[in-house]
């Protein structure tokens, strides 16, 4: 990845307080920093425009639109991994990630997983270098995997090993690539790299017999890679015959040239100078004479005593060793690709060279010059990176990245530090390596300097392209052991906004984990309400998932539980902001999983459902949406509480529809009149009240009295939805007008609430002035609403049915 970053550094001011945190002092940010995934999307787009189609792309194509899943089979070198990759990007969605999947590796999920697959993910499964003993675990699998994969509208291509037995049940997934023609890939190329057609349409020798083998597809674009820099460093009257045969002979291997070269070149200024060129083959003069004398600033002190006049100019030293200088100040070898036959020489004959030239190469990306531009930044890291993978030291990479991030920072230093660890995770054979170090670095290691950040930038921008459920862990170590910062916390949210289901594995692995404050923290930012609640492309939101409020409701008691009320109450502020605002059931979801983690908080219930209506109420002045629903957010808040203490039975209806609290009707479980009720169940009628909630029982109490109704014989049942029993509601008998509560819920306005140590509302005693009502009791008369007496001496009652012929008899007198 030979693309600028485009980062900066700024000075925060954070300082080291102990040791296994990690304390960040510079962070690394980005102006113009591309969005997540974009890079690695562009690169797949151009790998698609590269890509010259193999016979049976089409018939690849249709089998992984109809059946979700497709198995590619070839010789090596057709190309099946460059088309895999294709055939995934041409389905990708928005509501889906690329996942390269790794059985077997350390933080990867099984294949008979189905939490490994994601709503709309785009999954590969490379096994063309896989052993017999691995393709036939993986093929074992692959069933369970192609389940999960229908069930979530993902698509799976699967790269199978040349010559491998494949179970007859998946046969009809299997699809054979041949190889495309070497000439036309070939040519792709050469457009993409801008050598003009009417040049590379000529039929040519040295091509001709460069592709008379049957070459793999990555030589053919490394051979058109050399054209084109033969084409660089070429004179301006050369055409394609000599940039192609300039080319054939770079192929060749140049050691033995180069080894010559620099047995002839004995002077420490001459293979300095060498050094630079080979490192940073292409770049300006002035850079690569300031390069050398970096180089050997570095290996010792410079010799003085002799004058600057005396010494011999750039031009000759150039002769030297085979290099000129371009008009346009490029310095280049005069044979293509004797630069890399060079670095090879030094890197390996010379081995007591190699921790130097890592500290050497961080002081050059450093230098002030107009010409260290970031491409020429990231040739030199990427050689020096490419040295250590090619001669098998991925530990060597990563001890340097390591030197690179610690001690005294600035910002390229920390672009090469990222660019190198990029590198190091492109390599096909040290990448599993590499991602085993960075494991250890954000989880065990107590990172020193500036390393935590180019972890944070490596984990969000390239590690996550392709293995991003190693991402989620890695960042989720960072980001618990952060401390200064929040960089590792935002990057972690950042990616599990992209896909639902590492969403629901975040949330999962912070309900399993220890309640450290640092977690509780990431859970807090971790759970949006809004992308709780939405549905990007399927039927159902991440809420409704069980297994997601599982893990909401424990995390929720944990950090009301553990944190202190200013740390979490703008987050609840945010859930009844949503709960207002959002249309359907998921409003009232959210105030039922913020009760529920309240009400395991056993020893300070009281107090947190409390916190909770305090912060119902800050969020009706703080809220995006009108007043009169945000009260109504308040007010069933309450109610839940209400109820989640055994003091409501069911919520009170709402006017705007925007909170579904019950998905009920309104006579839904209502409890029989006391009259049919068993002695044992008979409840006074202050028990029924206190079953209300405090904002009910105050509306209750303001109501005046009802008059009572001439005839309810065939009246129906109507209810307020709120209220429970004979005293709520309008069943045969009651006096009281339809929607309105009975006489019995006036009693509400008589009845004190006070709230105990543990958060129940309760009625408060009546005073000896103010008995309680007793059936047939002694009562102070309302209008012509009729007492208990008269119900029993007619049988008119509440709940009670006349029997047919019966006549209403009229009130003895005295009664």
């Amino acid at each position: 990845m030979n693309q600028h970053t485009g980062t900066w550094v700024r000075d925060s001011g954070v300082t080291v307080t102990g040791p296994g945190d990690v304390y960040i002092g510079t962070q690394l940010q980005g102006s113009d920093r591309p969005a997540f995934r974009r890079v690695a999307e562009d690169q797949r787009r151009r790998l698609r425009y590269v890509l010259v189609a193999p016979p049976c792309m089409g018939e690849a194509r249709a089998v992984l639109a109809d059946s979700g899943t497709v198995i590619l089979d070839g010789v090596p070198g057709s190309g099946r991994s460059a088309a895999a990759r294709v055939l995934l990007y041409e389905h990708h969605r928005d509501s889906g990630v690329f996942h390269e999947l790794l059985p077997g590796e350390k933080d990867e999920l099984s294949l008979q997983d189905p939490a490994l697959v994601g709503t709309g993910d785009q999954l590969l499964l490379d096994l063309s270098a896989a052993d017999d003993r691995r393709w036939a675990a993986a093929q074992a699998d692959l069933p369970a995997l192609r389940k999960a994969v229908h069930e979530q509208r993902a698509h799976l291509v699967v790269v199978m090993p040349h010559r491998g037995v494949l179970d007859p049940d998946l046969q009809f997934c299997r699809v054979v690539l041949e190889r495309p023609p070497g000439i036309g890939v070939f040519r792709r190329h050469l457009r993409l790299h801008g050598v003009p057609p009417e040049e590379y349409l000529r039929s040519d020798g040295t091509v001709t017999g460069f592709l008379t083998a049957n070459r793999p597809m990555r030589e053919i674009a490394e051979f058109a890679d050399l054209v084109r820099r033969a084409r660089e460093a070429g004179q301006p009257g050369d055409g394609f015959g000599q940039w192609c045969e300039a080319a054939g002979r770079a192929r060749n291997d140049g050691r033995r040239e180069a080894a010559a070269l620099v047995t002839e070149l004995r002077e420490a200024p001459q293979r300095a100078l060498l050094i630079a060129v080979s490192m940073m083959h292409g770049a300006h003069a002035d850079v690569v004479h300031r390069a050398a004398e970096q180089l050997m600033s570095t290996l010792g002190p410079l010799s003085e005593g002799v004058s600057p006049l005396e010494h011999r100019d750039l031009a000759e030293r150039l002769l030297e060793i085979s290099a000129t200088a371009a008009p346009n100040g490029q310095v280049r070898f005069e044979k293509v690709g004797f630069d890399s036959a060079v670095r090879a020489h030094f890197w390996d004959h010379m081995p007591d060279l190699r921790p130097h030239l890592g500290a050497w190469a961080a002081s050059v990306v450093e230098l002030n010059d107009p010409h260290v531009v970031p491409v020429v930044r990231d040739g030199l890291v990427e050689r020096v990176a490419g040295e250590y993978l090619r001669t098998g030291r991925a530990d060597g990479l990563g001890a340097l990245v390591e030197g690179w991030s610690t001690g005294v920072t600035s910002r390229p230093r920390l672009e090469a530090a990222v660019h190198a660890l990029t590198r190091g995770l492109a390599d096909p054979v040290h990448a599993r390596e590499l991602r085993e170090q960075i494991y250890q670095w954000c989880a065990n290691r107590s990172l020193k300097g500036e390393l935590a950040q180019v972890l944070v930038r490596v984990c969000a921008d390239v590690l996550a392209t392709s293995h991003p459920d190693q991402a989620l862990v890695r960042l989720h170590h960072l980001a618990r052991r952060e401390r200064g910062t929040t960089r590792a916390r935002q990057a972690l949210c950042d990616l599990t906004a992209r896909s639902r289901r590492l969403h629901r594995v975040l949330l999962d692995r912070l309900a399993r984990s220890d309640f450290s404050p640092a977690r509780l923290e990431i859970f807090l930012q971790a759970s949006d309400p809004e992308l709780l609640t939405l549905r990007p492309g399927t039927s159902h939101a991440l809420i409704d998932e069980q297994s997601a409020q599982r893990s909401l409701t424990t995390c929720w008691h944990a950090v009301l539980t553990e944190l202190p009320p200013p740390q979490w109450q703008a987050a609840a502020r945010r859930w009844l902001h949503r709960a207002t605002t959002v249309t359907g059931p998921h409003g009232g979801l959210l105030l039922d999983l913020l009760v529920s983690a309240a009400q395991r908080c056993t020893e300070k219930r009281g107090k947190v459902f409390a916190l909770l209506y305090a912060c119902a109420r800050d969020a009706e002045r703080t809220g995006p949406g009108d007043a009169a629903r945000a009260a109504e957010t308040t007010g069933l808040l309450l109610h839940k509480i209400s109820a989640a203490q055994g003091i409501a039975r069911a919520a009170p209806p709402t006017t705007s529809g925007a909170l579904d609290h019950d998905h009920r009707t309104e006579n839904h479980n209502r409890l029989p009149h006391r009259s049919q009720r068993s002695p044992a169940e008979h409840r006074r009628t202050d028990a029924a009240v206190a079953r209300m909630g405090l904002a009910t029982a105050g509306s209750a109490a303001a109501r005046r009295p009802r008059s009572r109704l001439p005839d309810r014989r065939d009246a129906p049942r109507h209810g307020t939805g709120g209220f429970r029993g004979a005293a709520h509601g309008r069943p045969r008998g009651t006096h009281g007008t339809p929607r309105q509560p009975g006489s019995a819920a006036q009693q509400v306005g008589r009845l004190r609430l006070r709230l105990l140590r543990d958060g129940a509302l309760v009625p408060r005693r009546r005073s000896r002035e103010c008995p309680r009502f007793q059936p047939g009791g002694s009562r102070r008369r309302r209008g012509p609403e009729a007492g208990p007496r008269h119900h029993r001496a007619t049988r008119t009652g509440p709940g009670l049915t006349r029997r047919a012929g019966t006549v209403r008899r009229p009130r003895p007198d005295g009664a």
